[in-house]
């Protein structure tokens, strides 16, 4: 109410009363002190006659950075993480002598055959076949080449996996364990990491940048079914390609999530700060990822291993003075196809030699690194 008397608004009841409805939704802090009111005064003028979800966003923005000063500044600066370069960092040793972490995700994901929508779908990856086709018209070879995954390529390559005694960290959406629950078993029969995946794979998070609640929804109704077919509560969570909001920490960490894998900007974890205490990030690939190097880039098997082998030669030699991550990001209807195997099998014999290689659990690292990160990068 102050800074609508101080703002040139239009003075219509309606607009003023959605706005202000708007506004009371908004979960800011009882007493924001004066900097923030001038905030959002400065908010309501600045984006008066905009859209009411951009002005709503803005307001929303100021309250929480009012509150957290992690968040202090524009919306651009809701990254929740600080800025501490490698260069800045101590050194991270990690446990019982280990020089890298690998961590090998598989991504079991579902997706609607049908979208009650007219518009291009995006099922949060790439096709195997462009032009997209509107939500409510079946796709069948993009739906069926996806599906593959399921039905036939996770299963050779958990065998795969299982031959070597090397553990996958297998993320899936809460559709798939509702509908293809026998893949849940396996991962547990093999006591092998299961992630929290959004509920289903085309619907992505940012679609709710502007419905805190709607996001918060998605994200309660996904950990909820992990928590009936997993039997324990989620330790983390990773977006559906890759895409959350900057409300998404703060709902994962209220929530009990240790976790979040979507930022790719590290080969380290590193701490991201919300108001309900701490997260890791544990980061996830998209570089080293089967969708890169097998359809996006259209390398050969044989190209994606010197890559991979190379990827972990420089981390492992960098890892002499600082202990590094290393993520491999795979999609069963990607890369569980059979004239793939031979690949998997080189690479992973290719590990093997190395006796410092922790093949770890998500949830292992971050339990670890929120113990010990002091020591990494300092508390500011």
């Amino acid at each position: 109410e102050v800074a609508w008397e101080g703002a040139n608004l239009p003075s219509a009841p309606s607009f003023r009363g959605t706005v202000m409805q708007e506004v009371n939704q908004v979960r800011a802090p009882t007493n924001f002190g004066s900097d923030g009111r001038t905030c959002l005064m400065y908010a309501f003028k600045r984006e008066a006659g905009v859209a009411i979800a951009e002005l709503i966003w803005t307001v929303d923005t100021t309250l929480r950075c009012a509150a957290h000063p992690t968040l202090q500044g524009s919306k651009q600066d809701m990254a929740h993480y600080d800025w501490v370069p490698i260069s800045k960092r101590q050194p991270l040793r990690w446990p019982n002598g280990k020089r890298i972490a690998l961590i090998i995700t598989m991504n079991c994901e579902y997706w609607d055959l049908l979208k009650d929508s007219t518009k291009p779908y995006y099922a949060g990856g790439p096709p195997t076949i462009p032009d997209a086709l509107p939500g409510n018209v079946a796709d069948y070879p993009n739906f069926t080449w996806r599906e593959y995954g399921l039905r036939v390529g996770c299963w050779r390559m958990f065998d795969l996996f299982d031959s070597f005694g090397v553990p996958l960290s297998v993320t899936f959406n809460a559709k798939t364990a509702l509908e293809r629950g026998e893949i849940i078993e396996r991962v547990k029969a093999q006591n092998w990491e299961l992630v929290a995946h959004n509920y289903e794979q085309g619907e992505l998070l940012p679609q709710y940048m502007f419905d805190p609640e709607g996001e918060k929804a998605v994200i309660h109704e996904t950990l909820k079914v992990y928590e009936k077919v997993v039997g324990r509560k989620t330790p983390g969570w990773l977006s559906s390609s890759l895409r959350s909001t900057p409300n998404t920490p703060e709902i994962l960490a209220e929530a009990g999530c240790k976790f979040l894998c979507d930022y790719m900007n590290d080969d380290q974890p590193y701490l991201i700060h919300t108001a309900h205490g701490p997260l890791v990030n544990v980061p996830y690939s998209v570089e080293i990822n089967d969708f890169t190097f097998f359809h996006r880039r259209a390398m050969t098997s044989e190209d994606a291993l010197l890559m991979l082998k190379s990827q972990f030669n420089e981390l492992y030699a960098e890892s002499a003075k600082t202990g590094k991550m290393m993520n491999i990001g795979l999609h069963p209807h990607v890369s569980g196809h059979p004239h793939r195997m031979q690949f998997f099998r080189d690479f992973l014999s290719y590990v093997k030699q190395f006796g410092d290689v922790w093949h770890a659990k998500r949830e292992e690292v971050a339990d670890w690194y929120l113990a010990n990160h002091a020591s990494h990068i300092a508390p500011r």
